[in-house]
């Protein structure tokens, strides 16, 4: 799949359904979300270890005016499949009449990337809210895989906003090129010549070798610095 993912997060006040799967009846659900919608239920959700992408497929209960109901689908991140479905609910309820007890799940699938020994910049738009209101901004990490990225974007967002993991809702990821880089963290590491050089090195880094020194005791301090 694309990179390019949804997540539904709270305040998801509208829906447009686009771009058609290969089976029939069934649609690609993709949120707009709309700053300053406070007027919602917070959804409680905690993040333990790393994030996973789910597709989660789900449709109405079928019945004997509709025996075949529109089939909608949704990539969302999560720590688990149960959240990924119950989150599938809470939005699907918000716009368009259907909930658990009416409803149905057809498949959840974990999207996992093929290529994971390739570091990649990635790019993620989000929305998060604050004690003081509503904000949207925009991150890049440097990792191997999407939801690696998703997971650093979580812990820095607790770290350096206090947000909780129910008040974050990514919008849209996608993989940034070198050129089109934006913050300087991941600037430093994208150029041609960027080199990692070990000033301070041990012996003990080597294969065969004592700590620090040839001996067990020494009653010289010893010197690292070999730049």
């Amino acid at each position: 799949m694309k990179s390019d993912s949804v997540d539904y997060g709270d305040g998801v006040r509208s829906v447009d359904t686009t771009r058609s799967l290969q089976q029939p009846n069934c649609r690609q659900v993709i949120c707009h979300f709309r700053a300053g919608s406070e007027n919602f239920r917070e959804a409680t959700m905690t993040v333990a270890g790393l994030m996973r992408q789910y597709q989660v497929v789900g449709r109405k209960a079928p019945t004997e005016e509709h025996p075949n109901p529109e089939a909608y689908r949704m990539i969302i991140f999560a720590p688990n499949p149960v959240v990924a479905k119950s989150k599938f609910w809470y939005y699907m309820h918000q716009f368009r009449k259907m909930k658990k007890t009416t409803g149905e799940i057809l498949d959840v699938v974990e999207i996992v990337e093929k290529n994971k020994r390739i570091v990649k910049n990635y790019g993620i738009w989000l929305r998060y809210s604050s004690r003081s209101g509503t904000h949207n901004m925009y991150r890049e990490f440097r990792d191997v895989t999407l939801t690696g990225a998703v997971s650093q974007l979580y812990d820095e967002m607790a770290g350096r906003h206090r947000t909780r993991p129910r008040s974050i809702q990514i919008i849209r990821t996608a993989t940034v090129a070198a050129k089109d880089l934006k913050r300087l963290n991941g600037m430093q590491y994208a150029k041609a010549d960027v080199k990692f050089p070990l000033p301070h090195r041990v012996s003990s880094g080597k294969r065969g070798q004592k700590a620090l020194s040839s001996s067990t005791y020494s009653t010289v301090r010893p010197t690292t610095f070999l730049g």
